[in-house]
């Protein structure tokens, strides 16, 4: 199977700080959203902001709309989610069934799957703020895709449209992935918030302005002993010693 070319309906359940973003991205790309679901004011607010005009529906309605559905809830909740729309008999044949959770791979869709689902795991490897500053720093991403080989080309079109570059990550892998993302993020924000904390106790105000650019340089110049910046252009623009 090819990626799919066209508009697809798609369905997002999950308006915390991943699913809006995605779908005003995908919808920026020409596909059209045919809802969201959400429980909460702050999820309503996200959509209205994010997606406006949007439909807030039901899971089982939206499931029932749309050609792809956007699962972007939290790992722990993902498992449940897709075995009880399966004991419904939500699932629909040929239906795109994309989920957001790091440490998954597709097997985990895989009762989407017997009732003729097509499972595509999709994973931004960026914090999210829920906001659409989201949109500018999702062009300047990666995204792991996990799928079957015959529609692999179909998760990395959607990441490509919603302007970040895919990247393979293989099943057996995906816990190993979650865990370096785990690592990066969370390291880098007790970082932060020490070393801000330590800067506001000997009375420098605004700690951030000061922090900014240290953190952002240090990043950089290990990012770059890690391969992923040329390393050569840091050290030409590194001060002598």
């Amino acid at each position: 199977m090819t990626a799919r070319s066209g508009r697809l309906g798609i369905g997002i359940v999950g308006a915390g700080r991943v699913g809006p973003v995605l779908g005003a991205a995908l919808g920026g790309a020409g596909h059209a959203i045919v809802g969201i679901s959400t429980v909460s004011d702050a999820g309503r607010d996200r959509a209205d902001a994010l997606l406006p005009g949007v439909p807030v529906l039901t899971v089982p309605e939206l499931v029932e709309r749309a050609e792809l559905v956007l699962l972007a809830v939290p790992s722990s909740e993902l498992e449940a989610l897709v075995s009880g729309l399966a004991a419904t008999g939500a699932w629909q044949p040929g239906q795109l069934v994309v989920h957001t959770a790091p440490g998954f791979g597709v097997g985990v869709l895989a009762p989407a799957t017997a009732a003729g689902g097509i499972p595509l795991a999709i994973h931004p490897a960026m914090a999210f703020t829920g906001t659409s500053l989201d949109l500018v720093r999702l062009r300047e991403s990666w995204c792991a895709v996990t799928a079957p080989n015959p529609v692999l080309p179909i998760a990395q079109a959607l990441v490509v449209e919603m302007g970040a570059e895919p990247i393979v990550v293989d099943e057996a892998d995906r816990a190993a992935y979650a865990e370096a993302i785990a690592t990066a993020t969370g390291f880098s924000t007790a970082i932060v918030t020490q070393a801000a904390g330590a800067l506001e106790a000997i009375g420098i105000e605004r700690p951030g302005r000061v922090l900014g650019p240290l953190v952002r340089s240090a990043v950089e110049n290990a990012l770059g002993a890690a391969g992923a910046i040329d390393a050569g252009t840091i050290d030409a623009e590194a001060p002598e010693s």
